[in-house]
């Protein structure tokens, strides 16, 4: 039950602290709609989105306004589509995608995931016609998100798709250069993908899931910062509880609006992914936490310590809440939708490499980061190898979603919109790994990974 104090509090954390059910995320399998005629499937496909997803927003907006609790975003998981098009040829994936962009459309959602392939061991030709055709498929698109998991704990990472990755990744930027290279940011390279992740633009819906769920993304930024304020100059076990049981409650109110979104759809309940993910906003920012920890900006030293202890305490307190956390919970740290972050950048205290010492500790990896336009494929596969490699070593989820605008250099700002916010250009090494890259083939899991 929830008490009449909690009902006070969580009205507090909505109107002065951001707090924010982020998405209510409809997973959806295809398997069923499997067929060798791209005319069936693309109907098949959308006649399941369409059916399945129907009352998905009108019962996210109804529960937000009866709750007081702002439910930002609705949104849809597909099985992944390499598995789906299988046959169908490069241009039966393009064909798919703008099926998934007219269904996701019709049912109002703002973004449809899983124009997906998981490649950490090797690739089908469906997996290769589908990565082929990502560029034009995202860049014709609105609502299209697509991720390619390379790697993985078990499988190690492949190079191959790796150094794919770098060139899809330019005709992307290429593709979308009058939009800011707007593709790349509905893009994500993934090791260890999860199969229930709510959150854009890595989201499907896994194999192993049921027909239709749905999974809740809970954010709450602003809330933790409010609470550290009243903790300030304590200890750090006093800083770790309160970390905890603000997760507590901030998990409690998706818990709510999970099981009541669920029973209203009919739908079963999958999971509550507690990720502390900032937006531009003001008051909504983890950069903002990491200074009211004591550190006079994102970057300073300690900052990799700070975000491992805020990201361990949130997962504590998240479980305590709920039987069902899952996703990727903890702490997001995606540079254009966190105005603190932004700002470190800008005064020199946030670099990439020390994005990349922090993605060890936190829940994804490089998000939403902006380079200059005339990076070269082979530097920005560079980048997704060594963060493939943390998460591979770490038994971790890790990401890579860089921006390459074409155009723009360091010290350029660029706009993205909405809750991708702006983002500055930041500096990249400018040493050569292409000799690195091009050797392709398999990088061998761990030692680790044999537990079985």
């Amino acid at each position: 039950m929830i008490t009449h104090n909690e009902v006070l509090e969580t009205n507090n954390m909505i109107q002065h602290s951001n707090l924010d059910v982020r998405t209510i995320t409809m997973g959806i399998s295809l398997l069923d709609c499997m067929d060798t005629d791209i005319d069936k499937l693309c109907g098949k496909v959308y006649d399941k989105i369409t059916k399945s997803a129907c009352d998905l927003v009108k019962t996210g907006d109804e529960i937000g306004k009866e709750f007081g609790v702002p439910i930002v975003n609705k949104r849809i998981s597909v099985t992944p589509i390499s598995l789906i098009g299988c046959g169908t040829g490069q241009s039966g994936y393009i064909r798919l995608a703008q099926t998934l962009d007219k269904a996701a459309k019709e049912v109002g959602v703002n973004f449809i995931g899983g124009y997906s392939a998981l490649v950490q061991k090797g690739s089908t030709k469906g997996d290769i016609d589908l990565v082929r055709s990502i560029p034009e498929a995202l860049s014709t698109t609105e609502r299209v998100c697509s991720s390619v998991n390379v790697g993985s704990s078990r499988s190690g990472i492949n190079m191959n798709a790796v150094r794919k990755m770098g060139e899809i990744i330019k005709e992307m930027a290429y593709l979308t250069r009058d939009n800011n290279a707007m593709a790349c940011a509905k893009f994500v390279v993934f090791c260890n993908a999860v199969e229930d992740n709510p959150f854009m633009a890595g989201a499907f819906h896994g194999v192993g899931e049921r027909d239709r769920v749905i999974n809740v993304g809970v954010s709450g930024p602003g809330v933790v910062k409010s609470a550290l304020e009243h903790v300030r100059g304590a200890d750090f076990e006093t800083l770790c509880e309160t970390v905890k049981k603000t997760a507590f409650k901030i998990t409690r109110v998706g818990q709510l609006v999970a099981l009541e979104a669920s029973k209203r759809l009919g739908v079963p309940f999958g999971i509550i992914d507690l990720s502390l993910a900032p937006t531009p906003a003001i008051g909504d920012s983890i950069a903002e936490i990491f200074q009211e920890m004591g550190l006079e900006m994102a970057g300073a030293p300690g900052t990799t310590a700070a975000l491992a202890i805020l990201n361990d305490n949130v997962k504590k307190g998240g479980v305590m809440a709920s039987s069902y956390v899952g996703g990727l919970s903890g702490a997001f740290i995606p540079v254009s939708e966190d105005h603190g972050m932004i700002d470190a950048v800008n005064a020199g205290a946030l670099t990439l490499e020390k994005l990349e010492a922090m993605t060890c500790v936190c829940s994804v990896g490089l998000d939403m980061i902006a380079i200059p336009g005339d990076t070269s494929a082979e530097t920005i596969s560079g980048i997704i190898a060594d963060e493939m490699a943390i998460g591979m070593v770490n038994n971790k989820t890790t990401a890579v979603r860089v921006i390459p605008v074409l155009g723009a250099d360091v010290g350029d700002t660029v706009e993205f919109g909405g809750l991708l916010g702006y983002a500055p250009i930041m500096p990249v090494n400018k040493f050569s790994c292409e000799a690195f890259i091009k050797r392709g083939g398999r990088i061998p899991a761990p030692i680790h990974s044999f537990k079985n």
